[in-house]
């Protein structure tokens, strides 16, 4: 690749974290107040399921027109991306956790797997906005070496997008194992 691979990676991963940390941040926080009351849980479980059917990319030409620059539109739709699972998986734990007897390992795994879907979600969409608008990160990466026929730089982004992608979902179910098992040793010492 002629230019530097580490910087289209930076660029990749701003987009990301400035799109699904404050996706993560809201979503969960809306998904436990969701979950806390069964009538609001109902509700909302419906709304978040047709908000979640809509592909978040199909949004991006809106949020163009809208922003009319590139950047807050993508990281508009990455926020977008990762909200809605963020939420409902939360909302689901929440609920899970008021059934089972304020279990908190309960909770935990289901906010864990729901950042780790979110993450998922938010990674496919930040690779999918680049090859659109086109600039810097691996997305616009795969498509500029798609335009020259380029099969190597093809293959070595798309390493590195696995990659990162892999190595995210993996910090956080690693995260979230390890709180679960804090809070299942503070559960067995608290009689």
């Amino acid at each position: 690749m002629e230019r530097s691979i580490f910087v289209d990676v930076l660029t990749s991963l701003q987009q990301l974290f400035v799109g699904y940390i404050p996706a993560a941040v809201v979503g969960i926080f809306t998904g436990i107040v969701i979950g806390t009351n069964a009538l609001i849980y109902q509700i909302f479980e419906r709304i978040l399921q047709l908000a979640q059917s809509f592909t978040p990319i199909a949004f991006l030409p809106l949020a163009l027109i809208i922003f009319k620059q590139n950047e807050p539109a993508a990281f508009t739709v990455v926020f977008m991306s990762a909200l809605w699972s963020i939420t409902m998986y939360t909302a689901k734990g929440v609920r899970l956790f008021r059934q089972q007897g304020h279990n908190f390992r309960v909770a935990i795994n289901h906010i864990f797997q729901a950042l780790r879907i979110g993450i998922w979600f938010a990674w496919f969409t930040v690779i999918a906005t680049e090859m659109l608008t086109g600039g810097k990160g691996l997305g616009n990466v795969i498509w500029s070496a798609y335009r020259e026929g380029n099969i190597n730089n093809i293959i070595e982004a798309l390493l590195y997008i696995s990659i990162i992608g892999f190595t995210l979902d993996q910090l956080l179910d690693i995260t979230g194992y390890f709180l679960s098992q804090i809070v299942l040793e503070g559960q067995q010492k608290d009689p």
